[in-house]
């Protein structure tokens, strides 16, 4: 069973990617920069805890949250259900398939056959959109094929999977309401949320003070690492894979705003917009000291990262204040 004239989203981020596949389905169509800044998605984490192999670097909102904001922004009706038991998992969205409602899943990524790069990583978001006796057939980031298929033993341990960032089986559909929306109005409330949240961290490790922090938490984890390989070529290739190209989202977000000011010609926009140009640049920067490191195992790739980190803390912060008072 395949829902017919399935419209896939042809995205490079995953959760943008589900959810914008469920929205093609609604006749919604608006290009994933429009989707991430719409879903106030720009952020910052340092994370660390025992039970992780290393810390968790992320430049975007915690999972499950951006496709709320999405759905909030463009008056949407978002429905959201997990349950611990994985008989009324799969006959739940069986169930939805059945009815021609495309879902969007969170998932592990380490059990889908299709990732060649086998590592865990629970807040992985696709759509699925049919199944046969065999597979689930899926939707996933162009970089991991776009149109692709995983066996169901496989889906149901992705679905299931404990641990960081992990929900219990959890999917969601998305649906009209009667109440439509305002493109250009849903810009400015997005913009001014997200900047109020990013620039209002919290704690420590979040936001511009986060990527202060890790600008001296890069230089102890490198020091204690007993993988140094390991978790600095990871974390690159996270960061390039995962993170959009190495600028962890600053890439989209930067996209958005031009594609927000060609809408509005608000100045404070095209600003913004070339800010968040330099700043992408100076994150893929990092991603590639990071790279470097981990395969010289030289702490000086480590200490120009951080120098860099510091200066992305302030300029970050400028920008998002800029936002922030756009009228």
């Amino acid at each position: 069973m395949t829902i017919k004239n399935f419209r896939q989203f042809n995205g490079q981020h995953c959760e943008t990617t589900a959810t914008g596949s469920l929205l093609n389905q609604l006749g919604i169509k608006l290009s994933e920069p429009m989707l991430f800044g719409l879903g106030e998605g720009l952020g910052f984490i340092f994370w660390n805890m025992k039970i992780m192999d290393f810390p968790f670097i992320g430049g975007r909102i915690k999972p499950d949250v951006l496709t709320q904001n999405i759905t909030n922004n463009l008056n949407l009706k978002l429905i959201v259900k997990e349950t611990s038991s994985i008989k009324k998992a799969w006959e739940s969205v069986k169930n939805n398939i059945d009815q021609g409602v495309a879902v969007g899943l969170k998932l592990d990524c380490y059990h889908l056959e299709y990732f060649t790069n086998k590592f865990h990583f629970a807040g992985h978001y696709v759509a699925m959109y049919g199944y046969d006796n065999e597979f689930a057939y899926l939707i996933d980031t162009q970089q991991q094929g776009g149109k692709v298929k995983t066996s169901l033993k496989n889906l149901e341990l992705a679905r299931n999977e404990k641990g960081p960032m992990s929900s219990r089986n959890l999917f969601y559909t998305i649906q009209k309401t009667e109440k439509s929306y305002n493109l250009k109005k849903s810009i400015i409330t997005a913009i001014k949320n997200n900047a109020k949240d990013y620039l209002n961290p919290p704690i420590k490790n979040i936001g511009y003070k986060g990527i202060l922090k890790t600008s001296v938490e890069i230089k102890k984890w490198f020091k204690s690492s007993k993988d140094i390989e390991r978790d600095f070529t990871t974390t690159a290739m996270l960061m390039e894979k995962a993170g959009t190209g190495g600028a962890l989202f600053r890439n989209l977000y930067r996209d958005f705003l031009k594609e927000s000011y060609d809408l509005l010609q608000i100045e404070q926009l095209n600003q913004a917009y070339k800010m968040f140009s330099d700043i992408a640049n100076q994150w893929a920067k990092v991603s590639t000291l990071f790279d470097k490191a981990g395969k010289t195992k030289d702490i000086e790739f480590i200490n120009q990262a951080s120098e860099i980190l510091v200066d992305l803390s302030e300029k970050e912060k400028k920008a998002m204040e800029l936002l922030y008072h756009i009228k």
